[in-house]
């Protein structure tokens, strides 16, 4: 101490001391900041009045703080100054984040046991006695302040008893390695500040401060609060071991991938061969086709060629017979004129000359009766030509209808094809020896297969129709259902025989007997566990559950071995138990996903779901009461 300072505490209450004064400062009694970047000492401001940066009033708090010269009261109060300005005047300074490590730590740590999920224990939080009981802040706010230190906790979960908040709270971290890297910088940030788990025992006045460390196994097995909440929560386990398990995992993982991998390789060769033989098919087939679309067009040319070398035959042929008949007339004219010039020679000749008018006159009506056959013959000349035109025309439109209908049959005979190919698969079936009732039996299931592909059809045009109205009345039913569920609401009494029953409900009743019978009244400590167990109830990671097989079907029971059900029933009964059993059966008939509590219509008499006739029935039976009352 120095000779011109009195002191009037001693070295063992600095800290407390230096708690209050933090207190002061915190509530406006002493004035530190008086500008944007200038502070002064409350403390030293009748000796010296000076202005100071943030960094130079820190490292004179520090330094006056931690002198063995100065007195201690002096001590405590730079003590509270560099705290108060540490944490409520710190100026804010982005820093990129510090990368996480991911791999285990190093070999001192691996034989350590720690409780896993890695978890941390906090001390000391502020708490207050109010309505009969000690009450605290929530952990969401503790947790944020972690977070924006960097340990990035997943939860921070005070720890309460039956007087009320504890003053312990458990900081619950990340399973994986960044977790555990995140838990021990949490543990060297409380020990840097002298407020770690051996400065937590070894002293006995703790101040305001919190005290921070990492959950052991001397933590695990003690005899408090903190200890029965880690082993409800956690496992003592080293690194090593974690280490290991994780390296069985993916030992087991990588062999399970391995032997997917060789299923699904060979699954893919047998795809690819059934691929190879029915391309193989498929391709036989389109030559097949090819060669007969060929063969039709040659028979088709060959048929237009024919057709055309006719005609042109019988054109031929007509010219040929009009050209002869136009000689003959010719040749006639030439001899009527000759013998016109002989008449005058003689009568003989006059008489020849009759006789030969006569037969030229007789050949002449036989040569106009050709023409007019000719006249005829060239009209039906034409008359045929025409036909062969519009034949030609019919033809061609025949044609063009025979290449759709053989498009349409080769589209038919490539899907009989692809049946032929499955029914080829029976076939090979019976060997190359089967017999002529095997065949038979083919036959027989080829028509099978066309007779119920029909009925097969009809059917689905029935069912869907049945679906779309079954689907309607099922709607119907469940807005009735729902209707049927607020009324009841507002109308049912705790003695109705017919009611509404939220599935997935706590029982409170058993948690107070149990309680009443443990600790005697209870009712607090009732309402608490009650709370607890509402939360487990809705923890989608909470799944107490296995599946068994009855019979031919399999069914999900209560996992009877689950930690937490076990630690139930053994601490508050076979009651309790059953209460949280069967809202667990419930909510996992209802509910599985959204784990909340579902009203339904409910026969208490019978205890089961109620119809909707016992419904009605029952609504009908109130107001029929109700109307003899009024009347």
């Amino acid at each position: 101490m120095s000779s011109d300072e009195d002191s009037d505490i001693s070295e063992s209450e600095i800290d407390d001391y230096g708690d209050k004064e933090y207190e002061l400062m915190k509530n406006g009694k002493h004035k530190v900041k008086f500008g944007e970047n200038v502070f002064r000492c409350p403390f030293c401001q009748g000796k010296k009045k000076r202005d100071y940066l943030y960094k130079d009033i820190m490292q004179h708090a520090t330094g006056i703080a931690s002198s063995h010269s100065k007195s201690a009261k002096h001590k405590a109060n730079h003590l509270g100054l560099s705290k108060y300005l540490e944490t409520e005047l710190a100026p804010v300074v982005v820093q990129a984040q510090p990368e996480v490590e991911a791999d285990p730590p190093a070999e001192r740590n691996r034989d350590e046991l720690f409780v896993y999920p890695w978890m941390g224990v906090v001390a000391n939080l502020p708490t207050e006695w109010k309505d009969g009981k000690y009450v605290g802040e929530s952990g969401s706010k503790l947790r944020d302040q972690f977070i924006r230190q960097g340990f990035n906790p997943v939860k921070v979960q005070p720890l309460w008893n039956y007087r009320g908040h504890s003053g312990f709270a458990i900081v619950i971290f990340n399973k994986d390695w960044p977790g555990f890297h995140n838990a021990m910088s949490f543990e060297k940030y409380f020990e840097a500040d002298h407020h770690g788990k051996r400065d937590w025992y070894a002293k006995k006045h703790y101040g305001t401060s919190l005290y921070g460390w990492v959950a052991r196994d001397d933590d695990y097995d003690a005899g408090n609060i903190v200890a029965e909440h880690l082993r409800k929560n956690g496992d003592l386990k080293t690194t090593a071991d974690i280490v290991a398990e994780e390296e069985r995992k993916t030992n087991k993982l990588v062999s399970k991938l391995a032997n997917d991998i060789e299923v699904k390789s060979m699954k893919m060769k047998e795809i690819e061969c059934k691929y190879n033989e029915t391309n193989l098919s498929l391709s036989n087939l389109m030559n097949q086709n090819d060669k007969l679309h060929q063969k039709y067009n040659d028979e088709i040319l060959k048929m237009q060629q024919t057709a055309k070398n006719h005609f042109q035959r019988i054109c031929q042929e007509h010219s040929k017979v009009k050209s002869e008949l136009d000689t003959q007339r010719k040749e006639l004219e030439r001899r009527r004129a000759e013998l016109e010039k002989r008449e005058v020679q003689n009568e003989t000749e006059r008489n020849k000359l009759a006789e030969e008018k006569l037969q030229n006159a007789t050949k002449n009506s036989s040569l106009e009766m050709a023409n007019v056959e000719q006249k005829k013959a060239d009209e039906n000349v034409l008359k045929l030509a025409e036909d062969q035109k519009r034949e030609k025309e019919n033809l061609h439109s025949r044609i063009l209808a025979l290449e759709k209908q053989l498009d349409a049959k080769q589209a038919l005979e490539l899907e009989i094809e692809r049946l032929k190919g499955n029914l080829n698969v029976l076939k090979h079936m019976g060997g190359d020896n089967a017999d002529e009732a095997f065949n038979k039996k083919m036959d027989e299931m080829s028509k099978n297969l066309e007779e119920k592909e029909g009925e097969l059809e009809s059917l689905e045009d029935l069912n869907q129709a049945l679906v779309v109205k079954e689907r309607k009345s099922n709607d119907e039913l469940q807005e009735a259902r729902k209707e049927l569920i607020t009324g009841l609401r507002d109308i049912s009494t705790g003695r109705a025989l017919i009611g509404v029953k939220r599935m997935g409900e706590l029982d409170n009743k058993p948690f107070h007997e149990a309680c009443k019978r443990k600790y005697g009244s209870g009712s607090d400590e009732a309402t608490l566990m009650c709370s607890a167990w509402e939360e487990y109830l809705r923890d989608p990671d909470w799944h107490p559950y296995k599946i068994i097989k009855v019979g031919n079907s399999h069914q999900e029971i209560i996992n009877e071995d689950d930690e937490k059900l076990k630690g139930l029933r053994r601490d508050f009964g076979e009651d309790v138990y059953t209460a949280v059993s069967t809202a667990l059966m419930e909510m996992n008939e209802y509910n599985p996903s959204g784990r909340y509590i579902v009203p339904e219509l409910w026969n208490f008499k019978e205890n089961r779901k109620a119809t909707l006739k016992e419904v009605v029935a029952f609504i009908l039976k109130q107001w029929k009461s109700s109307k003899r009352k009024r009347t």
